[in-house]
Parts: structure tokens; C-alpha cells; sequence
């Protein structure tokens, strides 16, 4: 390649920046782990396994966030558009890669960077500008607690050029909060308190221009894949659904399936899912279409409530919005959800775990756990949006019951106890998105053993809800979920994006993931080699997890979807037992080759896939 790069789609060089010694230097990407891990989560998993000692402090200075691209990041492929932000998660406790689309992570590429390493700690509030070449350390002092957007409009202004690229923090991650997010322009790295690490390094915003372009080895080939591709998507009708109503398109049919959670899945029907459709959404606030760099299917929803008390202007709100401050608060009014989403921007939070966190504290209020004296007058009803409202706010601002809740719902069950902790929905700390399992076993035990476990990016539910794999039937099921989770890591590390899941899945690496990566790098993969390299990369994440003391006992599911059967609805009586889940896992673990006692990769498993350096850490 002309960079000098073994493989086409790589810049060849990440840039790192180390706020503790304020110095910026710039290193070549390894082009054998470019060739093993290929880029985004699966490079980043191994450069931090690396990099960060064992039972680092996720907000303590040895943790280090990085942000990366792929490559067929930044191309013409369609919805090729995500990058990652990775570090030790403070959720967590282990590594966690969060995906962001939109055109950040394009920018970066184009200033000339595969990926940014920022480690160390600045003394005082910076913010990074990386102009191609040129990059400075800058302060942001006088941006330290402005809210994101406000932010980003102010490093505009100061550097003269509305067309950069502007990732940023709010108040949440100023404080720590630990599921803070990051904010690129609209999109976000919402998941697994990303924008809690980057405001513990006193770093506040970074911002890109680029001027460069990426190489790959033959144009055409890359042209015509990138036709074939958007011919997929152009025609196929989830995709076309998603462009018309978004990611809230599956709400109603959702709730006719008996899948579609509600008040904080005690059910899975919501009496009032009309209110919170995507017809409704469309009917009544979006007023615009928006679309991620080199993507045709428009899922963002520009959407704006233009008077009264829930007056807003967001870009959503997304399915997992509706579900976690609709269903699953009982909300039926899709303007006050666009308040209380606008809300989660302003201070920067993971809209699911805040929402997740208010419909704990209602069950507690409904179970009288908590009364008005805890809630600070908040009669926190089921279907109260203004007190719904209020205390998300409470969140963003830590205080009052929002002091609690901004801890997570793990760890504020544990301060209050009162069998509170039945109450919980997450996994590893991470609160559940909007997608059953009770009813899905292989959903359930890819939830269960995934690294970021209320993630539903570690695993999809779509071959057991779609009927192209009988629910019902337990065997085959781990081997399932461990192909599911191949595609998906594989997608995360190319990078491109899930909700074009008929393309690059469903059920395993699909010809089309293989052919978008073959044309862009100038590789020749088959479906063996391609399968190994996803196989390589999710065992690299479980040995981080290992080293961290994740065992058997931590891939589980919420007390509530083990121990309560869905009550009413289509799915009435789905569970998943432990004993069914155990017996899952023993499928899971035999199929990836992990010892079944500690559910770690096995020494001949990490020898397989030339991993022989970690064995010293989790065999």
C-alpha cells in the first residue's frame, strides 16, 4: 500500500497521547496483530490485555482509553461507519468496548490514525485537537462542566471550523458517574461508563479534522461489493423498517409477541405500547432522517417536541429509549421520553442503565422498600413521567435518590438490601437492554457468559424470535450462541454496524462480513480462517476477564428471569431455570473448549488460537 502498509484499510499508525507527561507520539499498527485481531474490539482487546496490569482501577491512571477504527471503517461499505472506545470497564471491572457510529471515528482515520491511545492523567481539564498531523494538548478549563453540546459548539467556534468532529464528555463523566458516556457530535459510546475513564484523565473533549483518505488495494472490487451491499439493503425489510421508523419499528409487533419488557420486567406486555411506537414516534415528533458516514439506511430519527412541559430537540429516541423510559416505567407519552432522552445528553449517561435505575427505584417504591421520605416527595407510581423526569435529573446532577441510582442498580441494591437485589435486571453490572431472553435458552446463555452481560451486542435474540431456531429445544444451543458471538466481535472489529444484522449475520460470520473485509484489506479469507480470527478475538476478551478473577459463577442472569415466570402474555410461564442455565453453560463451555469448573479458556484452546502468553493467567 502506499502508506507502506502490508494491508489495505489501515492508516498503519496509531497516535498516543500520555496527559500525565504531556507528550504525543505516534507508532506503528502491528501488522500481525492486524492480521490475528483486525482491528476495533478485537485489537484493542489485545493491545490492552497488554498494556493494563491485572486489577487495575478502572478510573485510577494505569487504565488507559482507546479508541479505534477497522478496517473497512471509513470505506465506501455500507454502514461502515462504528468505531469502538475500550478500556477497563468501572462497570464492569473488566474489558469493555463500547460502539459508536456516526463520524468521528471515519474523522480520525482520515487525519491519519487507525486508533488513539489516551493514558496518563492531565493535572488540570484539557481538551486534544488533532489536525492531521498536527496535535495539541489544550485546555478546558473554561469547558469543565458545560454539557456536551454546549461544548462542542464552544471548540467549534475556537478552532473556526463548524465541520470537525467533536467527542465529548458531560457532567457525569466529569464526576465518575460509572456509566457515564461519551458524546461524538450525536451518536455516543453509551455503554460500560466509557466517559467515566475519560473524565478521570481530565480529559474533557477531543476533537479531529481530516484531509487524508483510505487506501485499499483495488477500487473496483470494493465498488462492487459496496453495490451488492446496498442492493441487500435497499431491499431487505427489516433494514427498509428501520429506515422508515427506526430502531423503535419492532415495538408493537414486539408487544403482540409478548416480548416487549414492562415495569421493570415484572411482564413482558405493556398495556399502552401505542403511545411509544415507532408509528406514533413518527406521527408525533420526528421531523427528520439522519444517517451514519457511508450508510443508506437513515435510522437516526431527528425528532423535536416543540412547546409544553416536555419541550425538547433530540436525535432519537432509539428502541432502547422507548423500552427504558416507556415500557419499562410504564410510560406511554413518546414526548415525555424525548425529554427525559434529552435530559440523558445534557449530563451524559447510558440512557438504559438511568432508566433502568428509575424503574428500580419504582419497583422499591411499589414493594414499599421506599417511601416519599426516600424519594423526596416523588410519588414514583409506574406511568409518573414527570416523576420519572425528575428523578433522572436527580441522576445527572447526583442528588437526592439520584445520589443512589447514580451508582448503578448493583450497587445501590446492595447499599439498600430489603430484597431490593430481586429487583435488579444486569449482568456483571451491566443493566439489561430491551431484548427478552426467558423465552430465547441461547439468547439467555449468550447473555449469560458475554463479556458485557446486559449487552445485547454480545449476543442476538433474532434466530430464536424470528422461529428460524425452535426456542424450545435446549441442545445446540451453547454452539449457538458462541456463533452468534463470532459474527458479532468480528463486526465490532471490521468495524461495521449491527442493525445491518441481515447482512453480516444472523446466525454466523456470513459470506458478505468475509467479502466486505477480503476487498477493502486485499486478504483472501475463507470461512475457516475468517471464523478462527472471531474465535481468537473472543477468547482474548475472556482471558482479560480471567486475569480479573471472572469465573463461572459471574456468567448468570438476574434473580428475576431465573425465578419468575413470565406472568401473562404469549410468553406466559417462559424461565429460565439455573439449573437450565447451568446446563447451558456446560454446552457453552464445551464448544468453545474452556474448562467447564472455571469457564476459562482451556490451555490447548489458547494454544489453538496463539494465545500461549495468556495461559500464564488464566490456566
Amino acid at each position: 500500500m502506499r502508506n507502506g502498509f502490508k494491508y489495505g484499510g489501515y492508516k498503519g499508525q496509531l497516535l498516543r497521547v500520555n496527559l500525565t507527561k504531556k507528550t504525543v507520539t505516534k507508532e506503528p499498527l502491528r501488522e500481525d496483530w492486524a492480521r490475528d485481531f483486525v482491528g476495533g474490539a478485537g485489537y484493542s482487546a489485545r493491545l490492552l490485555y497488554e498494556e493494563i496490569p491485572g486489577r487495575a482501577d478502572p478510573l485510577g491512571p494505569e487504565n488507559k482509553l482507546f479508541f479505534m477504527t477497522g478496517p473497512v471503517n471509513g470505506t465506501m461499505i455500507p454502514a461502515a461507519s462504528r468505531s469502538t472506545a475500550c478500556a477497563k470497564s468501572p462497570l464492569t471491572g473488566s474489558f469493555f468496548h463500547s460502539i459508536f457510529g456516526g463520524y468521528w471515528g471515519p474523522e480520525l482515520k482520515f487525519a491519519g490514525y487507525d486508533g488513539l491511545i489516551v493514558e496518563g492523567k492531565a493535572d488540570k481539564p484539557v481538551y486534544l485537537w488533532i489536525d492531521d498531523d498536527r496535535v495539541e494538548i489544550r485546555s478546558a478549563e473554561h469547558l469543565w462542566g458545560k454539557n456536551p453540546f454546549n461544548a462542542q459548539e464552544t471548540i467549534r467556534q475556537e478552532i473556526g471550523d463548524e465541520a470537525i468532529r467533536v467527542a465529548v464528555i458531560g457532567e457525569a463523566g466529569e464526576h465518575g458517574m460509572p456509566y457515564a458516556i461519551i458524546l461524538l457530535d450525536i451518536r455516543a459510546a453509551g455503554r460500560g461508563g466509557m466517559g467515566a475513564v475519560m473524565g478521570s484523565k481530565n480529559l474533557k473533549a477531543i476533537a479531529v479534522r481530516g484531509t487524508g483518505s483510505v487506501k485499499v488495494p483495488n477500487m473496483l472490487r470494493v465498488y462492487n461489493t459496496t453495490q451488492k451491499l446496498n442492493e441487500l439493503v435497499a431491499t431487505n425489510p427489516a433494514v427498509k423498517g428501520l429506515s422508515e421508523y427506526g430502531t423503535p419499528r419492532n415495538v408493537l409487533s414486539m408487544n403482540a409477541a409478548g416480548i416487549l419488557p414492562s415495569r421493570n420486567w415484572q411482564t413482558e406486555v405493556f398495556a399502552k405500547a401505542e403511545g411509544i411506537s415507532g408509528e406514533t414516534m413518527k406521527e408525533q415528533v420526528v421531523k427528520g432522517h439522519r444517517a451514519c458516514f457511508a450508510c443508506s439506511i437513515n435510522c437516526t430519527k431527528y425528532s423535536v417536541v416543540p412547546s409544553g412541559k416536555y419541550k425538547s430537540i433530540i436525535n432519537g429516541p432509539d428502541y432502547e429509549t422507548v423500552y427504558g423510559f416507556g415500557s419499562i416505567c410504564g410510560v406511554d407519552d413518546i414526548r415525555a421520553v424525548c425529554k427525559v432522552d434529552e435530559i440523558c445528553d445534557e449530563y451524559g449517561i447510558d440512557l438504559i442503565q438511568a432508566s433502568m435505575s428509575v424503574a428500580w427505584a419504582m419497583e422499591c417504591y411499589e414493594k414499599g422498600i421506599f417511601t416519599k421520605a426516600d424519594t423526596g416527595g416523588l410519588d414514583l407510581i409506574w406511568g409518573n413521567a414527570d416523576a420519572m423526569i425528575a428523578l433522572t435529573e436527580q441522576i445527572g446532577k447526583q442528588e437526592g435518590l439520584g445520589a443512589l441510582l447514580a451508582k448503578g442498580t448493583r450497587e445501590a441494591a446492595k447499599i439498600v438490601g430489603k430484597g431490593s437485589e430481586r429487583f435488579v435486571i444486569s449482568n456483571k453490572g451491566v443493566d439489561w437492554p430491551g431484548h427478552t431472553c426467558r423465552p430465547f435458552p441461547g439468547a439467555a446463555v449468550g447473555y449469560a457468559t458475554g463479556p458485557r452481560g446486559g449487552s445485547h451486542h454480545d449476543i442476538r435474540p433474532t434466530l430464536e424470535k424470528s422461529g428460524a431456531v425452535d426456542r424450545k429445544v435446549l441442545e445446540g444451543k451453547g454452539a449457538m450462541a458462541a456463533e452468534v458471538n463470532h459474527w458479532l466481535i468480528l463486526a465490532d472489529s471490521a468495524v461495521v454496524c449491527h442493525l445491518a444484522e441481515p447482512i453480516w449475520g444472523p446466525a454466523k460470520v456470513s459470506d458478505n462480513l468475509i467479502e466486505a473485509l477480503n476487498a477493502v484489506t486485499g486478504w483472501n479469507l475463507d470461512y475457516a480462517q475468517a471464523r478462527k480470527i472471531a474465535e481468537r478475538q473472543w477468547n482474548m476478551i475472556r482471558c482479560f476477564a480471567a486475569r480479573e478473577g471472572f469465573t463461572r459463577t459471574d456468567d448468570t442472569l438476574p434473580i428475576r428471569f431465573m425465578e419468575e415466570p413470565v406472568p401473562d402474555g404469549p410468553m406466559k410461564g417462559s424461565l429460565i431455570s439455573r439449573e437450565t442455565l447451568e446446563g447451558l453453560k456446560d454446552q457453552y463451555y464445551e464448544y468453545r473448549g474452556w474448562d467447564k469448573k472455571t469457564g476459562n479458556p482451556s490451555k490447548a484452546k489458547l494454544t489453538e488460537l496463539g494465545l500461549e502468553f495468556a495461559i500464564k493467567d488464566v490456566c
